[in-house]
Order: structure tokens, then C-alpha cells, then sequence
């Protein structure tokens, strides 16, 4: 999953939502002895970020949808799904959360900038972009879906031909959405359960 499932799946604990959102800068175990002087939420949050990815790439109904883009995305076929399935959930947002989406996506923005103690250094040029050119709003849409996808070949060599995803996304679009919906619920509810179940242990 892309940034805004990560953030929205953390709950409303903005220690939780930093470690999930930054977790993919943070490498290696998160042993007791690494994370000792660690805030427990934030440590709780990195643990979220890797179950959800695990939870992710061993289900059946991404695994479907891996095999369709891989048609025309080959390796890269995993990260454009995940920015597939942010378009979706940021496109029927509402389906998913009381505030808008624009709402919800400034409000944390301000928690991303109260707690950029959080935010690992070689992170902050991007989440100064993200916030800078609205991106999390800016999922909701094709063309929005369509700059992500440009943004994103220009990180790295490898990442280029991810360039005109989008045309996948468009022509695939209702496979991809009916997937997501059977897929996202479990994720919400596996998320939530591993939150419950590992706090008591912070």
C-alpha cells in the first residue's frame, strides 16, 4: 500500500501514524535493544508499516492484480499497485473515513509537520514535496494518479518505465477496483487487530 492507506490504517494516534508513514526509511530489525529509548508508538507504527506490507503481498486478491499489471509493468508491477489501490481509496474516500478527503489530508499534514522530530533526513525533501503539491488529495484522481507515476520514474533508473502506468490503471481500471474492494476490508481489520494486539506490549 502507498502513503495514504499507510496513514489511514494507523487510527488516530499520531505516534502510530508516523512510524507507519516513515517505514519504509527506517531499515533493518526493530530489536528491543535498537528501539530501547524509541517512543513506543512511533516503534509500535514501523511494526504496523512492515505487517501491512506482509499482510499485502501474500494476498490472493493482490496477487491477482500483480499478475495483470505485470502484463505491462513487469517487476514494477507491485508498486503500481500499490499507488492503484491509493487512487481507489482516496477516489471513494468517503466510503472509508467521516472527513473528506481534502479535510483529512491537511489535517495530517499538520500532524506530519508537528512531528517531524519522526521524519528520518533523507525523507524530509519528499515530504516536503508531498505536502507542498498535495498529494494525498491529488491520488483521488487519474490525472493526479498520472503525475504520481511521472514523479515517481524520475526517483531512479529502474523506476523509469513506470512512467505511463496510468494507461494500465485506465484500462484495467474496474478489475483492479473489484480486487481492491475485496482486499481492503481484510487489511483494514488485520490493521486494526495488530494495533489492539501489539500496544499492550509498548
Amino acid at each position: 500500500m502507498n502513503f495514504l492507506a499507510h496513514i489511514l490504517l494507523s487510527g488516530e494516534s499520531e505516534g502510530v501514524m508516523m512510524g507507519n508513514y516513515v517505514g519504509d526509511f527506517i531499515k533493518g530489525r526493530l530489536s528491543d535493544e535498537k528501539t530501547v529509548n524509541w517512543n513506543p508508538e512511533y516503534v509500535l507504527g514501523l511494526k504496523l508499516h512492515r505487517s501491512i506490507d506482509s499482510f499485502t503481498d501474500t494476498h490472493p486478491q493482490v496477487h491477482a492484480a500483480k499478475d495483470v499489471a505485470a502484463i505491462s509493468q513487469g517487476k514494477l508491477a507491485g508498486i503500481a499497485m500499490d499507488i492503484y489501490f491509493d487512487y481507489f481509496l482516496a477516489k471513494n474516500f468517503h466510503d472509508y473515513h467521516s472527513e473528506p478527503l481534502y479535510v483529512y489530508a491537511h489535517r495530517m499534514y499538520s500532524v506530519i509537520q508537528r512531528n517531524a522530530h519522526f521524519i528520518p533526513e533523507t525523507m524530509v525533501p519528499m515530504v516536503q514535496s508531498m505536502i507542498r503539491q498535495d498529494w494525498l488529495t491529488g491520488y483521488a484522481t487519474m490525472d493526479g494518479i498520472d503525475t504520481t507515476f511521472h514523479r515517481l520514474s524520475r526517483r531512479a533508473g529502474f523506476l523509469e518505465p513506470i512512467y505511463d502506468a496510468v494507461a494500465d490503471l485506465r484500462a484495467n481500471e474496474d478489475f483492479y477496483y473489484h480486487q481492491f474492494l475485496a482486499f481492503f476490508p481484510e487489511l483494514r481489520k488485520h490493521a486494526g487487530q495488530f494495533i489492539v494486539e501489539n500496544a499492550s506490549q509498548g
